[in-house]
């Protein structure tokens, strides 16, 4: 989560992690407090480590809508369909859309595991990691979008230097956009070995931490591509008007931009627009749509063991408030 982004999901851990292997899976799926005939969304199904556990809850009435952008993912949602699973290709930012196809107006709870996956991480093809070399793709749909290659070909410097800074928190944005537009002008950058080397170039070595210095860049190029913090602000926006009363709201971020976004719309949207020191009753004052469920929840120990790439995990919960 970043804000000096200490503990990253994409610091790359060396060899591959059980793709199968959920983060907070208990914490996360006890939050949503399932009710064996409700229904609920998980808006980053993955390889469905969350929605499995979901489903073992589910009575034969209850229903699980899965969505995400990855085709490999819908893949493998698809052969676990039945009466009481759907699952949509699409992002949850559209999660109103996706509903009404199916002619559901109000769902139980929602969850999301945000950020990229071990299986994306993984495949050198999908160019999300840079300890893998292949090609600059980074999309998390592969059937849409511009490739990681062609934007980074043809953006200018200035837009580059922002994107770094804003999505990635790089205080050397600016020479790496440098470093890169400059590159660029005698060959083509196509690999992701191109692009980790060229940043590292770019970065005083006294500033080469245990962390790898491209580790900003590859996420900010990411998020940026990927529209990751639009469809999460676009979820927020209409999760109010789906969730019933009493729903479960659980997020799982990994870096601080999302659970920046997380955190600051629980918190508004668990007070009472009410201005400071106005004398009024509490049963007076308007009701919140929202109330925060507990303390934010980080991994064990145990589990970061298990799993390294669950230690910057951090798990939020909010409820809607009966009306």
């Amino acid at each position: 989560m970043r804000s000096n982004d200490k503990n990253n999901l994409d610091d790359a851990v060396d060899g591959p992690i059980d793709s199968h292997t959920p983060v907070l899976l208990y914490e996360a799926v006890d939050a949503l407090n399932i009710k064996p005939d409700g229904v609920y969304i998980d808006g980053t199904y993955g390889r469905g480590g969350h929605a499995k556990e979901v489903l073992k809850r589910l009575s034969s009435r209850g229903l699980l809508v899965a969505i995400d952008k990855d085709p490999q993912a819908v893949c493998a949602g698809k052969r676990l369909e039945s009466a009481n699973f759907k699952m949509f290709h699409g992002t949850f930012g559209d999660v109103k859309t996706i509903l009404k196809k199916i002619g559901v107006c109000g769902v139980d709870g929602v969850l999301l595991d945000l950020g990229v996956s071990s299986p994306q991480l993984d495949s050198a093809a999908r160019g999300f990691s840079f300890s893998h070399d292949g090609p600059l793709d980074m999309r998390m749909d592969t059937d849409s979008g511009s490739t990681a290659e062609a934007w980074l070909n043809c953006v200018t410097q200035t837009e580059l230097a922002r994107v770094l800074k804003v999505y990635g928190e790089e205080r050397f944005a600016p020479r790496i956009a440098k470093s890169i537009v400059t590159a660029r002008t005698g060959e083509r950058i196509s690999t992701t070995r191109q692009l980790r080397e060229l940043v590292e170039k770019a970065i005083p070595r006294k500033f080469h931490a245990a962390k790898n210095p491209a580790t900003k860049t590859f996420q900010a190029i990411r998020i940026h591509l990927n529209r990751e913090l639009e469809d999460l602000e676009a979820l927020l926006s209409q999760v109010a008007s789906i969730l019933l009363d009493g729903a479960r709201l659980v997020i799982i971020s990994f870096h601080s931009l999302e659970d920046r976004i997380v955190k600051r719309f629980i918190v508004r949207e668990s007070r009472s627009n009410v201005p400071d020191r106005l004398p009024i009753r509490q049963k007076d004052l308007p009701k919140t749509l929202f109330k925060s469920i507990g303390k934010a929840t980080r991994p064990t120990a145990a589990e970061i063991e298990r799993n390294p790439r669950s230690r910057s995990a951090i798990l939020r919960v909010a409820q809607r408030s009966i009306q």
